[in-house]
């Protein structure tokens, strides 16, 4: 199965697949509401509006993976988000990102890209400096980890969850694969 042949459903509860975007190049974020890194929804939706017309789809799978940081029911994230950041791009129903239930799509997506793109220890270094315990290898970190999907549905790189939107390593590998065909 390809990662576009996956069943997720909009925030609003519609059947949705990613095939739904195939021929675009893909940012899988999974987001939380109540996090330190939650202002990265600003600079995701500049980003989405920046770059929408060049071929970009910027997803976003809400997880309460981590120490509760998206507590709210679907409808209450999709309001915080157009009403706190103005988020246009798609959102998705809340998943789950780590451990034995993690839905299909994040499944793919680590055995895919096991690891970050540029390393993620410092990272992984604050969140144990604050007693957090961390997954193991190929685990998602953290609320906002980022996967870039080219055009023909292959993931082509993983970004640490504080690689910001705007970092010149995310997009350098954006601005390739929106070129790539």
């Amino acid at each position: 199965m390809s990662l576009y042949d996956i069943p997720v459903n909009k925030i609003d509860g519609a059947p949705a697949k990613l095939g739904d975007y195939a021929g675009k190049v893909l940012l899988v974020v999974n987001v939380a509401s109540k996090c330190g890194l939650t202002p990265q929804y600003e600079g995701l939706e500049k980003l989405y509006a920046d770059r929408k017309g060049d071929g970009l789809e910027i997803l976003g799978f809400p997880a309460n993976d981590f120490r509760g940081q998206e507590p709210g029911t679907n409808e209450e994230i999709a309001t915080f988000c157009s009403a706190t950041y103005g988020v246009d791009f798609p959102l998705f129903q809340k998943i789950v990102v780590t451990g034995p239930e993690k839905h299909p799509l994040y499944q793919a997506l680590t055995a895919s890209r096991p690891q970050t793109d540029g390393g993620d220890s410092a990272m992984r270094t604050r969140l144990e400096g604050f007693g957090i315990q961390t997954g193991g290898p190929g685990e998602v970190l953290w609320n906002f980890e980022k996967f870039l999907i080219g055009r023909d549905g292959a993931v082509v790189a993983r970004f640490s969850p504080d690689t910001t939107p705007d970092d010149p390593r995310l997009t350098a590998a954006l601005d390739a694969a929106l070129k790539a065909n």
